[in-house]
């Protein structure tokens, strides 16, 4: 297979604004090369997605053990996994391969990897004498650690539409995941259960963000031209506080406190300060989403999904 005619690393970007100084200077380059060589031999994104999913399992399993090479080696690899996790979305750009499928698939492979990491952490604390009764926070972490992700991505996709006039693969309404739930028959069993938990999914994005649903409502027709800019300008400030719920601060805490052979506080830290932070981030937002209804004269207010 031909590799698509290069148009720079930035073709690949989400936008620019919420790229993080890492991923601009770090991952992405590195992913669009991962991108470019993984289009040449006709790799999809979805089996990017597959053997990142992998890799990353396998560095989740390396934390078990208190042993810091084979925690660096887990180091490496979750390393190589987050660039694998940009360069699925940078080829289904790069070659207009985006899907809902797709971003099915790249869902269920984050939540691979990052219930092997707390798999592993908590065996490791029971292993070396801990109490079982650390489950519970493990679950509650887990939990933590699903919801920040699902918001963050949630008004990612809100800037991209908003301000850069972009469409994420990932980007979609309940209304329109259950259309597509209803078209699968059950005897596409794998593909019915994707498509029910990416339901579910997006219903909780919805809940946990009714003002930013009640946006895209009033906005199905077109946005006003004041809105891009009023939009950008409001939510602009948020997004390093978003950024700090994404991928890579959650990796140098988990790498420092491995590194000081104490990776198990990575799990209190999930149940504390980044839900506190994730509270901030949803108030902040509901606020800036109640703002433009107003200016849109509350239009979207009145109207619902069918």
């Amino acid at each position: 297979m031909s590799v698509p005619p290069c148009d720079g690393v930035e073709s690949t970007y989400k936008t620019r604004d919420v790229e993080s100084a890492l991923d601009i200077y770090f991952y992405r380059p590195i992913g669009y090369a991962f991108a470019r060589f993984f289009a040449a031999i006709g790799f999809t994104p979805s089996m990017v997605s597959l053997l990142g999913a992998a890799i990353g399992m396998t560095a989740g399993h390396l934390y078990f053990y208190p042993d810091l090479r084979l925690n660096m080696l887990g180091m490496l690899l979750h390393v190589l996994t987050n660039t694998l996790d940009n360069a699925d979305g940078q080829l289904a750009r790069l070659t207009n391969r985006g899907s809902l499928n797709g971003a099915i698939v790249d869902g269920v492979a984050d939540y691979l990897v990052f219930t092997s990491v707390y798999l592993h952490l908590t065996l490791r604390y029971i292993a070396e004498g801990g109490s079982v009764a650390i489950w519970l926070l493990t679950i509650a972490a887990a939990a933590s650690h699903a919801v920040q992700s699902m918001m963050i991505d949630h008004y990612r996709n809100a800037y991209m539409q908003f301000v850069a006039g972009k469409r994420s693969a990932d980007a979609n309404s309940s209304a329109t995941v259950r259309q597509a739930y209803a078209a699968v028959p059950w005897r596409d069993f794998l593909r019915k259960c994707g498509l029910r938990n990416y339901l579910n999914y997006t219903r909780q994005q919805e809940t946990l963000a009714p003002n930013l649903l009640k946006l895209r409502l009033a906005t199905t027709a077109g946005a006003p031209e004041w809105l891009q800019s009023e939009y950008r300008s409001d939510c602009l400030p948020l997004v390093p506080w978003c950024n700090c719920l994404a991928t890579n601060p959650r990796m140098f805490l988990l790498f420092a406190l491995l590194l000081l052979g104490q990776p198990i506080w990575y799990l209190v830290v999930e149940v504390t300060l980044l839900n506190v932070l994730l509270g901030y981030v949803l108030l902040r937002h509901e606020v800036i989403f109640a703002s433009l209804l107003r200016r849109l004269g509350g239009a979207g207010e009145t109207r619902s999904e069918a």
